[in-house]
């Protein structure tokens, strides 16, 4: 054989290579799976379960459930010391400043109290000089 042969022969399969990739092409087209991005929304509890499979992260567990039940007592004995401690110099406050049907202004902390007298019956308005929060009790007349 001689060389032009060969070449032609490695031409002839190269068009033949060619053109057979030519003929097995299509058209390839995107289609999301996520229904986020416009896929079928019935994937919507296969791609959930699927990453929920795959998630190995898990959620810190409290500091309540970390602590032991001694602690959890101890916590709950303090609370309630410190709440009737609040309570008992709360009512040393009050018995200070009289009965609420006494008008006028008094300063408890931070707290400004104002007690008044309206139609609708008797006014408290509680402000909170640090940091401006108001509210306002009314006691109806009886």
């Amino acid at each position: 054989m001689n060389l032009f042969t060969i070449n032609m022969k490695r031409t002839l399969l190269f068009l033949i290579l060619f053109n057979s990739v030519g003929l097995f092409a299509q058209q390839f087209t995107y289609k999301p799976l996520n229904p986020a991005f416009g896929g079928d929304t019935f994937n919507y509890n296969w791609l959930l379960s699927s990453a929920t499979a795959q998630n190995k992260l898990t959620a810190p567990r409290s500091a309540a459930e970390q602590r032991s039940e001694l602690e959890q007592f101890g916590d709950n004995l303090n609370r309630q010391v410190l709440s009737q401690i609040s309570r008992r110099l709360l009512q040393q406050q009050i018995e200070g400043i009289g009965d609420f049907t006494e008008e006028g202004t008094f300063t408890y902390g931070t707290l400004a109290v104002e007690v008044f007298e309206s139609e609708e019956g008797l006014v408290i308005n509680i402000l909170d000089t640090s940091t401006g929060e108001q509210t306002q009790v009314i006691v109806p007349n009886q």
